[in-house]
């Protein structure tokens, strides 16, 4: 049995939440200090399906693509693979901007210095991903001595000030993604670019039709998968993953599994 905890806000209260994994089967368990919130089971089953991706429509990519010349192995090589989603959309958003134009290992190593830096903590000793709030009162001194440049930072204070007074309401995208909408009151924020947001559509929402054309890790898949001399380019990414629309992230998604496996 496989077991993955993660420390998160639940309604504010520092919580831990845990996965246990079997064939088959996964069993949630949330864990919140000195609240009954862990009594909620509609709420707690919604974000368990939205974090594992259970309601992702994988099932009509497979169908539609499996004698695909290039990408019906991608498939047998991680048949049913879904996207793993952040707990908030909040914390998809500020991950992605973490992560521009920065290895995965510096991003991760700044991540947890920001999670540390915010000091939310469960009883348990887990560390949970800040809410906009506690971003926000972090201030840009701080930030930077979290890693983060000038500009990262006020990109974070930026967005974590618009969440708080609801310009930029990505809790409300949850009941029902506007992507267009999303996607431009997104880009409104200095900062934030293409790749930024179809990011954040994919890790917050679950959203399969992001095209990640700018992604490098993607365009080095694209050039192995298609056997290329040279490098792949963003404008021949794009046009080649448009062909699998609505689920060009989950192509994407795909092409990360196959460089990762390749790395081991």
């Amino acid at each position: 049995m496989g077991v993955l905890e993660k420390g998160i806000l639940w309604h504010g209260v520092p919580s831990r939440l845990t996965f246990r994994f079997q064939p088959g089967i996964v069993e949630a368990e949330l864990a919140v200090d000195g609240d009954a919130g862990s009594s909620d089971e509609v709420p707690l089953e919604r974000l368990t399906r939205r974090m594992l991706g259970l309601d992702q429509g994988i099932d009509g990519f497979e169908r539609k693509f499996s004698r695909h010349p290039q990408v019906a192995p991608l498939i047998k090589r991680n048949r049913g693979l879904r996207v793993p989603v952040a707990a908030t959309p909040f914390e998809a958003l500020t991950w992605a901007v973490t992560g521009q134009q920065v290895s995965v290992k510096a991003a991760v190593a700044v991540r947890r210095k920001l999670i540390v830096a915010a000091g939310a903590r469960h009883s348990s000793g887990l560390y949970c991903y800040p809410d906009a709030g506690r971003v926000a009162a972090l201030g840009e001194e701080k930030l930077r001595l979290a890693g983060y440049s000038g500009a990262k930072a006020a990109t974070l204070l930026a967005v974590a000030r618009q969440v708080m007074d609801r310009s930029l309401p990505l809790d409300d995208w949850l009941a029902g993604l506007p992507a267009d909408q999303a996607r431009e009151r997104l880009l409104a924020v200095r900062g934030i670019g293409p790749w930024t947001v179809d990011y954040t559509l994919l890790r917050g929402f679950g959203w399969l039709d992001g095209s990640l054309h700018g992604d490098v890790a993607v365009r080095r898949g694209l050039q192995g998968l298609l056997d290329m001399p040279g490098k792949v380019g963003e404008a021949q990414a794009r046009a080649w993953l448009s062909a699998f629309s609505p689920w060009r992230a989950l192509v994407a998604a795909h092409l990360w599994a196959a460089r990762s496996s390749a790395d081991e």
